[in-house]
């Protein structure tokens, strides 16, 4: 390829023209685009001009480069997946997916000014969480409630409001860390909190926690290591015996973690549960079991929560109004006992075996040998229920190559370029689609994108 070579290859104004670069620039905007296509045009002239016997130029080639280069550009966007995991809540798809109904019915509060901020009875300035803590005070028995960003903020502002430059004891056992690489030890340290050790891995008793109190205790922390188990010869302190026997000077505060209020969770224990047990303060995820938004919530003792909320990292903390309004939907419709405001973990746990089984051969249905039903399980997730699983049924797809890793790899790689990505798993050296998390809606999708790889 020659340098008058070079001149034949259309203006970058003239490429963005082009009819297959319209729905990529509508997806990802025309500067993006446009920047893809100067990164292209210029790979491809480095690439001629290093070796000019090689293959001969060609506008299409360039072409097909700008076009891969935009399609994996737009994988990055965020976008709607199918779930085939069997992870109900998964960190990595967005966690528990929002009731349409629920999304829907905030719709116009957060497309149209609201009074996030003012009392339309006063007209005074007014509170930011609007009737949320009557709403919480129903559903957890906490006397106030405040509202963050996740769990993370609602644990970071309780040590530093409450704890910072004292003391806090957390018991061996409970010095956990979770994804992301976020360890209470180090969450303690950044909050300016003195972190005390007490009781062993398996073992802590409330003894051990009221020896360790001394005048420059702050806080007894309790956190529910929802995303792991301990069994055999363990033992936990009782809440109630200590908040029976903590000095007043010392907060007795508890990481719920995975936000259970209502739900039928086996070895959750309720945010209620804690403060009615006597915890000062319980902090919990909104978008976990519960089922609304991300965010952290933290309950208890209204001193506690007004004082926490005139900390100032509140002001970073606190959430936008889509959050608010979508949590307030959430729990009126929880209390309400409606379907929609149960949440994805309890509605899909509570899912038929034999319905599952139903699906999963009506989306099998006419492969022959190449997709096989076969028994599973479905686990919640997110933190919660670690070693708690429950039946479920799959699809297995068997390719030509038989019971190949790398094949099934490939076939996963294959689902993630659907219009419409797929996210499956592999098992035994074959790929699986659980149908605890896939939509009945779903199926039709499914077999149609499978039916152009395999018939």
């Amino acid at each position: 390829m020659t340098v008058s070579t070079l001149s034949s290859i259309p203006q970058v104004e003239k490429i963005l023209q082009q009819a297959f670069l319209s729905p990529y620039i509508e997806r990802l905007s025309r500067p993006v685009v446009t920047d893809i296509v100067r990164e292209q045009v210029q790979t491809y002239k480095k690439k001629h001009l290093s070796d000019p016997e090689g293959v001969p130029f060609s506008v299409e080639q360039l072409y097909h480069y700008i076009e891969q280069g935009c399609w994996v550009m737009n994988q990055q966007r965020l976008q709607r997946v199918v779930n085939g995991t069997g992870v109900i809540v998964h960190t990595n798809l967005g966690r528990s997916p929002l009731d349409a109904e629920i999304w829907q019915s905030v719709g116009e509060v957060n497309t149209h000014y609201n009074n996030l901020e003012i009392d339309l009875h006063t007209g005074k300035r007014g509170k930011r969480k609007g009737m949320l803590q009557q709403l919480m005070q129903h559903l957890v028995k906490g006397e106030d409630t405040l509202v963050v960003n996740n769990n993370a903020s609602s644990i970071y502002l309780m040590l530093h409001e409450l704890a910072k430059g004292k003391e806090v004891i957390v018991s061996r056992g409970e010095q956990i860390q979770i994804g992301g690489g976020f360890r209470i030890p180090d969450i303690l340290a950044l909050s300016g909190a003195k972190l005390v050790e007490v009781g062993t891995t398996n073992i802590t008793t409330a003894k051990d926690y009221l020896d360790a109190v001394t005048e420059n205790t702050a806080m007894v922390l309790i956190v529910h290591t929802s995303n792991f188990k301990i069994r055999g010869f363990t033992e936990s302190a009782d809440i109630k015996e200590l908040a029976r026997d903590l000095p007043d000077h010392v907060v007795l505060a508890v990481d719920q973690g995975s936000g259970t209020t209502t739900e039928d969770m086996p070895d959750e224990p309720t945010v209620a549960s804690y403060i009615q047990a006597g915890a000062d303060i319980v902090c919990f995820s909104g978008d976990k079991i519960l089922g609304g938004p991300q965010a952290g919530l933290v309950t208890g003792k209204q001193p506690l929560i007004r004082q926490l909320e005139k900390n100032p990292m509140m002001r970073a903390f606190r959430p936008s109004r889509i959050v608010y309004s979508l949590l307030e939907e959430q729990v009126v419709r929880k209390l309400n006992q409606l379907e929609s405001g149960r949440g994805v973990a309890e509605s899909k746990r509570t899912i038929g075996e034999a319905e599952l089984e139903q699906r999963a051969c009506l989306l099998a249905e006419g492969f022959g040998d190449q997709l096989r039903v076969v028994n599973s399980e479905l686990t919640v997730g997110g933190g919660s229920l670690p070693d708690q699983s429950d039946p479920s049924w799959s699809i297995e797809i068997v390719t030509d190559n038989g019971r190949s890793k790398r094949s099934a790899e490939k076939m996963l790689k294959i689902m993630r370029s659907w219009p419409l990505p797929v996210i499956g798993v592999i098992k035994h050296d074959r790929v699986q689609l659980n149908l605890a998390t896939i939509e009945e809606s779903e199926i039709p999708y499914l077999r149609s994108q499978l039916a152009e790889v395999l018939l």
